[in-house]
């Protein structure tokens, strides 16, 4: 069987963040992160005022059952700076991070296709939340995951014991 064993969720999205119209009008840069508490971090030392960032680290599980799989989960964020205390800017930048998110997700479409001939399957269930504005002052911030599951041989290999 020809499986795949990996997919680079930061490659993938920071392709997304150069050829994106709507990203490159706004400005966004693309990140690598290491967890929430590192975007926020980010947030507070960069003069940049919008960022996609994919965090290195991933959540997962091993499903044990008739067709055991491996899920890995990868969270991207995302934000952009306004003036402090101004909610209406506030609301326009999360409406265009929202609008970025829908055109993500339209290339992300097309992704899940490619990466299932190679038995990689996402989530089709994407969620984006939208982080309180006490998280990072100045930008508003929003958060989705992709969680790709793959074939995992749970077959009991004695080879593999002492």
């Amino acid at each position: 069987m020809n499986t795949a064993t990996n997919w680079d969720a930061s490659a993938f999205f920071k392709g997304l963040v150069e050829h994106n119209k709507l990203a490159l009008e706004k400005g966004f840069i693309f990140v690598r992160v290491s967890g929430a508490s590192d975007f926020q971090e980010l947030l507070s030392r960069q003069s940049g005022v919008a960022f996609v960032c994919v965090d290195d680290i991933s959540e997962g599980y091993i499903e044990m059952n008739n067709s055991p799989r491996t899920r890995r989960v990868k969270s991207v964020y995302v934000a952009m700076k306004h003036p402090v205390d101004d909610l209406v800017r506030r609301q326009a930048c999360m409406d265009v991070m929202r609008e970025l998110f829908r055109q993500f997700m339209s290339k992300l479409t097309l992704e899940a296709t490619r990466l299932q001939e190679g038995f990689l399957y996402i989530d089709p269930r994407i969620r984006f939340t939208e982080v309180p504005e006490y998280f990072a002052s100045g930008f508003a911030c929003a958060k989705f995951q992709v969680a790709v599951d793959q074939f995992t041989d749970l077959r009991f290999n004695q080879e593999e014991w002492v």
